[in-house]
């Protein structure tokens, strides 16, 4: 999503990245066949994010901007949407 990056992990959080950062700035998650799927504007930033919170699960992009969780598998996930 546009906007600032998270702080250093000794600096408080801040406003800013709490309304441009994922997972807080999803607009909506839904559960879909065990995928998670966060609605709102991310980039690799965000990616980066979910990767090191979940580093046993897969995590895409879509097109859209949206971001999906998917379980680990043997290979890429598709996205659903």
């Amino acid at each position: 999503m546009p906007g600032t990056d998270l702080p250093p992990p000794q600096d408080p959080m801040t406003s800013a990245a709490l309304l441009h950062r994922w997972p807080t700035a999803s607009e909506k998650v839904e559960l879909i066949h065990g995928v998670m799927v966060f609605t709102g504007r991310f980039d690799e930033r965000d990616l980066n994010i979910a990767r090191r919170t979940d580093p046993g699960r897969n995590c895409l992009l879509k097109a859209d901007g949206g971001m999906e969780i998917h379980p680990k598998g043997p290979s890429e996930p598709a996205p659903l949407l």
